[in-house]
């Protein structure tokens, strides 16, 4: 989709780019409800109603005063681009200095020829040895724009960035005020994300909107009723206690997902949080809201040590029987 040259001091690198990524699904048109023709849009002039050729149209910029500025083809073609076919580097910084929100799209930089290998793959294997990435300057479609290049396996990736103005500024949108987490509940958090992350595999993921839209399409054509769809369960409107929030989470990913398998690790947690579960209730009923806290934290606590070490409740009480085994010995030694 364009072809060009890396510029890093002396050095240039003919290179082509190609696009890195791709949506799929269906693609909808807009049509008649009652007889399903096409719908199409009309270029029409709004001065005198008639139908425009798209080679008779340009681009304008209106000001507050309504004055219009054509610009044509021509005149932005001269405009000065000093990146124009050069993905021009600027720097060379460190990977984690860039903000993923400034990423917009990515591209594949593919070798132009044989004799751009060695200088391609110089500038890749300095990236990788060096752990950092190259801002550039880059023109595409008629636009300069900032750019990332970096490393992906074994090819370079360039990614347009928005430029700093861009960036839109996010004050105001922090909770306002002055909240406090108890450390109880940064443990239940931290349980609770290591419990999401169990055999957690990117790469299966897939847009479940996507395939009942392709069900529902199929559907229509072959003149079947659609798919019944189960209905989305509405989120929680008010987290009234939160360690209870934080446990209930915990205990529904233990069970188990579709597609997501039960590890033994998970199922020691599952088991040692059942018991002191059993254990809380038999000790009194009747306790208070705190008291209920604290039992919380500390099923939690002892749950995240069981699931770090991945020993059962047996193997805990075996190395503990032998434990007290090794101070009696130690003692009568002393005593003799």
């Amino acid at each position: 989709m364009w072809k060009g040259a890396i510029g890093f001091g002396l050095v240039s690198i003919q290179v082509k780019l190609y696009p890195a990524t791709e949506e799929h699904g269906v693609k909808l048109h807009q049509v008649h409800v009652a007889d399903g023709g096409r719908i199409r849009m009309k270029r029409v002039c709004e001065v005198d109603g008639e139908q425009v050729d798209y080679a008779d149209i340009a681009k304008g910029y209106e000001d507050i005063d309504g004055r219009t500025a054509i610009l044509t083809e021509d005149d932005l073609a001269e405009l000065p681009l000093p990146s124009k076919q050069l993905i021009d580097v600027i720097a060379f910084i460190d990977a984690d200095e860039i903000d993923p929100l400034r990423l917009s799209r990515a591209y594949y930089v593919g070798a132009d020829s044989a004799a751009a290998a060695k200088p391609y793959v110089l500038l890749r294997e300095a990236l990788v040895d060096s752990g950092r990435v190259a801002v550039s300057k880059v023109a595409l479609r008629t636009r300069e724009s900032l750019a990332l290049l970096r490393v992906h396996d074994d090819v370079l990736v360039l990614h347009t960035m928005h430029w700093p103005n861009e960036i839109r500024a996010a004050a105001g949108l922090a909770p306002s005020g002055k909240v406090t987490v108890r450390p109880q509940e940064l443990k239940m958090a931290t349980s609770l994300m290591d419990t999401l992350s169990e055999d957690f595999d990117l790469d299966s993921l897939h847009d479940d909107y996507q395939a009942a839209l392709d069900e529902l399409v199929t559907a229509r054509l072959e003149g079947k009723a659609p798919p019944s769809a189960d209905a989305a369960e509405p989120p929680p409107d008010n987290v009234v206690d939160l360690m209870s929030a934080l446990q209930a989470s915990i205990d529904a990913r233990s069970e188990g997902e579709p597609g997501r398998s039960r590890t033994k690790k998970s199922a020691a947690k599952k088991s040692t949080a059942a018991k002191k579960t059993t254990g809380s209730k038999s000790g009194g009923g009747a306790a208070s809201s705190g008291t209920s806290s604290r039992g919380t934290a500390k099923t939690t606590a002892k749950k995240s040590t069981t699931a770090k070490s991945g020993q059962s409740a047996k193997t805990a009480k075996s190395t503990k029987g032998k434990t007290a085994e090794r101070q009696t010995a130690t003692s009568r030694r002393k005593h003799a």
